[in-house]
Parts: structure tokens; C-alpha cells; sequence
């Protein structure tokens, strides 16, 4: 790939992975829809890092925390705020990843990345998001995050797997319904995307052992940074654009392009 086509990859991967609108669905109709060459799963998993990267930065403090915790369900307690908080985002990760090797040894996967597939997740996840924005309770902060409730929001992300979905604006969609505020709902779907995009590139990075060679090093390094600092320039706009305004604006912007792209699918 030129230069060229590996920074606009990484600025749609990185603008779109962390906002409600589905970076999965915007690569798949990039080359469709532009008529540039397909990334490929390795240009995926740079892209995937770049963005991993950009939101332990932001949540870091959150990180730690979870990270101390980790260490303390090792030893079978799970009785501090970071421990609760590592057990809900193990949780919250076992469906996605049941589903997601679901797809992959079914095959289903290469089936779910039509035009009009992805049309009709932007529109009706959508109306969704927008539903439970203006109507879910804003009662919980993070730190009321229950099992219970890291189980609820895992089996919606686990749907995000179908392009189109988004997996930020599923799990906010989820988070909102169970009662939590705007920017918690949107820091709980942060924190669960760092062990699914962890996962999500170990799988893709399974298919690429021993394929990669020296010279595809220099267009992963571009990737990697280019996906990382527009990633966070995005999440930190988001996060402090939600304190001021709701989610209608993403919403409107879903529903913008599902129908575009519906009307492309069937004419």
C-alpha cells in the first residue's frame, strides 16, 4: 500500500474505533466504496495496537487500578475496587470472545461484510443507541459496576462483531439501559474494548505468523502511530464533548450513512 492509502487507513481506524459509529464497518466499505486496495490483517492488527495503545493512555489511572486487581484475583480475592473491576472486565470479554470464534470456525464472518449488512446495523443500532440515550436512567457511576452488569454489557459487545454494529456504541447502548451516566457508560465501553482489541489482534495475529516480512515492518510502524494519536486526539474529544451534548450526534451520522449505503446495497 502507498503511504498515502496507509494514513487514511489508520486515521479512519483511529477516528472510529472508540466513537459510536463502527470502525469495522467504515474498513470494510473503504476499499468498496474508494476503490483502494483491501489493508489486509496486518495493516488490521497495526491498527488494532495503535488504538489499544491510545485508550491505555487516557484511562491509565483505570488501568493501574485493574492491573493491581488482576494480581488480586490471583490470589482468589476479589474484595478491592480494582479486583471488582478486573473480575467485570474478564467478564465482560469471555462472550465476545465465545462469538467471536463462533464466526470464525463457522465461516459466517466472511458472510456479514456486505454493504447492505452493515447499512441496516448503522440504522437500527442507531435508533437503538439513540432510545436508550434518551430514555435509560443516569443513576450508576463506574464504580457501582456489578458482574451482573459486566455480563449484560460483554453479551452486547459480543454482537458487535457484526460489522456495522460498533462495539463503543453497543456497549454504551447497554451501559445506558442499565442505568448508567453518559461519560461512565462511555468509560466502562473504553475499558472493555483494551482486553477485547487485545484478543481481537492475538486471533488476527495468528493467521500472520511467519507471513509478515522485513519490509512490511515500515508501513506497521506507520500504522501503529498515525492509528494511535487519532485515536486519543477522538476519545479525549468525545469524553469531554459528552459532558456538554448527548450521543444524538453520532446517532444522526449512523443514520446519515445506513441509509446512504442501503440505497446503494439495493439499487
Amino acid at each position: 500500500m502507498t503511504t498515502f492509502n496507509l494514513l487514511f487507513v489508520a486515521l479512519i481506524q483511529g477516528i472510529t474505533e472508540f466513537l459510536p459509529v463502527s470502525s469495522s464497518g467504515h474498513l470494510i466499505l473503504l476499499p468498496s466504496l474508494t476503490g483502494l486496495d483491501d489493508q489486509g490483517q496486518t495493516i488490521d492488527v497495526a491498527a488494532h495496537v495503535g488504538t489499544l495503545a491510545a485508550v491505555v493512555l487516557y484511562f491509565w489511572a483505570d488501568v493501574r487500578v485493574a492491573i493491581g486487581g488482576t494480581l488480586r484475583l490471583t490470589q482468589g480475592k476479589a474484595d478491592t475496587q480494582g479486583a471488582k473491576l478486573a473480575l467485570g472486565l474478564i467478564a465482560a470479554t469471555i462472550p465476545v470472545i465465545v462469538f467471536g470464534l463462533f464466526l470464525k470456525v463457522t465461516g459466517i464472518s466472511d458472510h456479514l461484510r456486505g454493504i447492505a449488512v452493515i447499512g441496516w446495523t448503522m440504522t437500527i443500532f442507531g435508533v437503538v443507541l439513540y432510545w436508550a440515550d434518551q430514555t435509560g436512567p443516569t443513576a450508576k457511576t463506574t464504580d457501582e459496576w456489578t458482574i451482573k452488569d459486566a455480563i449484560k454489557m460483554g453479551v452486547w459487545q459480543a454482537v458487535a462483531l457484526i460489522p456495522g454494529t460498533s462495539r463503543s456504541g453497543i456497549t454504551i447502548t447497554a451501559g445506558r439501559l442499565l442505568g448508567y451516566t453518559r461519560t461512565d457508560a462511555a468509560r466502562l465501553s473504553m475499558l472493555m474494548s483494551i482486553p477485547t482489541i487485545i484478543a481481537s489482534a492475538s486471533l488476527l495475529s495468528l493467521d500472520l505468523i511467519g507471513t509478515t516480512d522485513v519490509g512490511a515492518l515500515r508501513d506497521i510502524g506507520i500504522v501503529v502511530v498515525m492509528s494511535f494519536l487519532a485515536a486519543l486526539i477522538a476519545l479525549t474529544l468525545m469524553m469531554r464533548l459528552l459532558r456538554a451534548v448527548s450521543y444524538t450526534p453520532y446517532v444522526v451520522y449512523r443514520l446519515v450513512l445506513g441509509v446512504i449505503l442501503l440505497w446503494i446495497a439495493y439499487t
